[in-house]
């Protein structure tokens, strides 16, 4: 519920303003007042007739109307300010500064409630409480600095704590980023971060909106909102950002404690990230970074340029972006040649290109120009240029300036020398410029911005699935836990998934028959333990049927057996499908390699069911082995297609059978003909 008197207010009180600026209600007024707020403001303080030169009140009763409430005042007292306001002066926004509410104790959630329905009542806007406010180009609502730069066309930056948003603008202002507003949502009782993003969606203008978000969120109230209005806003044009914190144990703790909040699982984060297009980040200096970049041009290729005037920064820079998965192509041949004639002897161009510490501002315009205009395998170009201490550097930073304006590709400058050429980076900043003074954090942010996938405007598959009789299947079950194997194989032929034949059997008898009839070699499992492989309940390559008469006595003394699957032994490379519910979310679709390597190496992509085939391939081609399953040093590669496509069933399934919670299948073998299910395990919980 986000109105004109919470964005452009016509008059103002301070509730709890004081002229002692070390207390939040002095503060949000100096800096209303040095923000050049040209609304009417007022003041409530009983103790007070005049505070920093405005008319001071002495009861919220005998204050006039005005649009906007900024409250700083115990929390005790804040419900029946908010109510008198509402209610008789017309007030229609609150800002509620006040902590001491649900971050603290059951009486202040209860507090914290009838706030918020005195506000639903009377349509009245609400942020907080326990937040620093909201400021943009029309007033600075806050007690907090540092106050930055605003334009219409700077960062939208949405958070939910309030101190953080103070350390991330300490971050942006360094860098030269400019904002359109910042929100601190506090408890966010009644206006959350989802409900920012939606007002930004429906209120989107072409040119006039701001195209930059950016998102600190410790609690995901509502995942589907979310999604719906980041998605859009970026099909729109615009680019995204966030830190989720609380992902770990610990983290969460903390940030329940902080707010109240519940927190996310990590992986459902991710997966709801990767289906919007956010660019996830997991610090400040991070998300400073990728907001700077989004300033820049759109970097189109993972081909990097770098100039540098110093060798080390080059190398780390170059190692980074390699990490990061861009490239630093080698120059060489007529063009490089003619350019390295251009430059001072003992300049090197192979990329990095280094126009030595002794280059000028005619040499670094030189090689810009061959980056941007003759070398055609270059996608960017990373700029390197601090000062020794030694020279100025302001003509070098003037032709960088003017570079950046007028090329098509996206320059990154990096200025190191924030100290001894202080000056000159300010003059830069001043210009409208962003700087990067850290190669390594620029190059895992251009990493991140440069992978990230784009929203999916394909909609989700959910043909293929024989509803009725998936749903005649899992009605039929009346108890919760794992499913024994005959029942995951009918559910997943209700979606088309393939999977290996199996027999199940408690007699050997029957299971050594069969073996006959599948033909040798076979592999034999225990089913009962859920985890078989670390019970010692797998058997592969059995040739006869005496081993096999041996391994069926022994997987049957294993703790828990209850029978013996056998299957006719496959090749391939064993790859892995695993689903988790997770509440608010949905499921959580995870893909990777299989075997042991899903709990070794934790290189594992997610997605949020239902996935599109787009999707779902961007999934696999985020992995880091995703080399593996492409096929190298003569490896066969595994079929993609169906690889992607079995996924995208899974997913669709799980859409019409919710009481699946968990799901593994582990292996899932693929060559370059077929994938194909071999061992898998579903809970159900109803």
């Amino acid at each position: 519920m986000i109105n004109r008197q919470l964005i452009n207010p016509e008059s103002i009180i301070v509730v709890g303003g004081s002229d002692n600026i070390r207390k939040p209600g002095g503060k949000v007024i100096r800096n209303l007042k040095e923000g050049k707020y040209k609304g009417k403001l007022y003041a409530v303080n009983p103790k007070e007739k005049e505070v920093q030169g405005i008319k001071c009140y002495e009861d919220v009763s005998t204050v006039p109307e005005a649009d906007l409430a900024i409250i700083a005042i115990p929390a005790a007292a804040c419900p029946d300010a908010v109510e008198t306001l509402a209610r008789d002066k017309k007030v229609r926004a609150f800002i509620i500064l006040s902590a001491g509410f649900s971050e603290e104790t059951p009486e202040g959630k209860l507090l914290e409630e009838r706030i918020k329905d005195i506000c639903n009542i009377y349509k009245a806007s609400l942020i907080g409480p326990n937040c620093i406010g909201i400021m943009n180009s029309n007033y600075h609502g806050v007690f907090t600095l540092p106050i930055p730069k605003f334009k219409h066309q700077g960062a939208d930056l949405i958070s939910s704590s309030g101190a953080t948003v103070v350390y991330i603008l300490e971050s942006s202002v360094a860098k030269g980023l400019v904002f359109n507003s910042i929100w601190s949502v506090g408890n966010a009782t009644q206006i959350g971060v989802e409900d920012i993003l939606e007002y930004m969606d429906v209120n989107y203008k072409e040119g006039e909106s701001s195209k930059i978000k950016l998102l600190y969120i410790e609690n995901i109230k509502d995942p589907d909102k979310l999604l719906l209005h980041a998605s859009s806003l970026i099909r729109k044009g615009c680019k995204i950002a966030a830190i989720k914190s609380g992902s770990s144990e610990s983290g969460a703790r903390a940030a329940s404690s902080h707010t109240g909040a519940i927190a996310s699982s990590d992986l459902a984060v991710e997966a709801l990230f990767r289906k919007a297009g956010i660019v996830r980040c997991f610090s400040r200096e991070e998300l400073t970074t990728v907001a700077a970049i989004f300033t820049l041009k759109e970097i189109k290729g993972k081909n990097i340029a770098i100039i540098t005037h110093a060798g080390g920064p080059a190398v780390m820079l170059t190692d980074a972006l390699s990490k990061g998965g861009l490239e630093v192509p080698d120059l060489h041949g007529p063009i490089a040649e003619e350019l390295k004639a251009g430059l001072y002897p003992g300049s090197a161009v192979s990329n990095p290109i280094d126009i030595l510490a002794t280059g000028t501002p005619e040499h670094l315009a030189l090689a810009i120009d061959y980056c941007e205009n003759k070398f055609e395998n270059i996608d960017a170009i990373a700029v390197i240029f601090g000062s020794p201490g030694l020279v100025q550097v302001y003509d070098a930073y003037k032709v960088l300036d003017e570079k950046i304006r007028s090329s098509k590709k996206p320059i990154f400058p990096i200025l190191p020398s924030i100290i001894t050429a202080g000056d000159e980076v300010k003059m830069f900043i001043e210009k409208g410029n962003v700087n990067f003074s850290d190669e390594v954090t620029l190059a895992t942010a251009i990493s991140r911005v440069y992978n990230v996938p784009p929203p999916s405007n394909e909609g989700p598959q959910l043909t293929g699935v024989d509803v009725p009789r998936l749903r005649k299947i899992i009605d039929s079950i009346d108890k919760d836990g794992y499913v024994n194997p005959e029942v995951v194989q009918q559910i997943f032929a209700c979606a088309n998934i393939p999977m290996i034949p199996d027999f199940v059997s408690c007699s050997k008898d029957e299971v050594i028959n069969e073996a006959e009839n599948i033909g040798y070699p076979i592999v034999a499992k225990v089913v009962g333990p859920i985890h078989k492989t670390d019970v010692g309940g797998v058997v592969l390559n059995i040739h006869s049927s005496e081993h096999l008469a041996f391994e069926f006595d022994r997987l049957m003394s294993i703790d828990g057996a209850t029978e013996v699957m056998i299957q006719p032994m496959i090749k391939g490379t064993e790859l892995f499908i695993g689903a988790k519910y997770e509440p608010r979310f949905g499921h959580i679709i995870l893909c990777g390699l299989g075997g042991i390597f899903v709990e070794v190496l934790k290189d594992i992509a997610s997605g949020l069911a239902p996935l599109s085939f787009n999707e779902a391939e961007s999934m696999i081609h985020s992995l880091r082995a995703y080399k593996i399953i492409k096929g190298t040093r003569g490896q066969k590669s595994v079929n993609e297609f169906m690889f992607a496509e079995i996924i995208v069933r899974l997913s669709s399934l799980l859409r019409f059978a919710t009481e699946i919670k968990e799901l593994d299948i582990n292996p899932l073998l693929g060559s370059e003909e077929d994938v194909i299910a071999v061992d898998a395990r579903l809970r159900i919980e109803k």
